[in-house]
């Protein structure tokens, strides 16, 4: 099984941007991989693995935002469909993007 987290913590304050980066620090000492800016995934064994999995992110949660724990089985997670647009090779280099200030 796989849980996901996702997250929206405001970083308006230096004290938001300490526990935005304190609860980011604890996903990866505790084996998430980021998917996205604010979607990480671990692998779980079973049930009881994943129950102390969210224990532990609900012990580590910051006080302000949303923190969302999604678990779901291996063939869920393989179904994931990814969507990726044309990667851009053009590159501008003319006087078109200098900035004058």
């Amino acid at each position: 099984m796989r849980v996901m987290v996702f997250f929206d913590l405001p970083v308006l304050t230096d004290i938001n941007r300490r526990e935005y980066s304190k609860f980011r620090k604890t996903l990866l000492t505790e084996g998430f991989v980021m998917m996205q800016k604010s979607v990480y995934s671990k692998i779980a064994s079973n049930n009881s693995t994943s129950d102390a999995v969210i224990h532990n992110i609900r012990m580590h949660k910051p006080s302000e935002g949303t923190v969302q724990i999604l678990v779901i089985t291996e063939k869920q997670f393989q179904s994931i469909e990814y969507l990726l647009g044309e990667s851009q090779t053009e590159v501008i280099d003319t006087q078109q993007r200098l900035v004058i200030l």
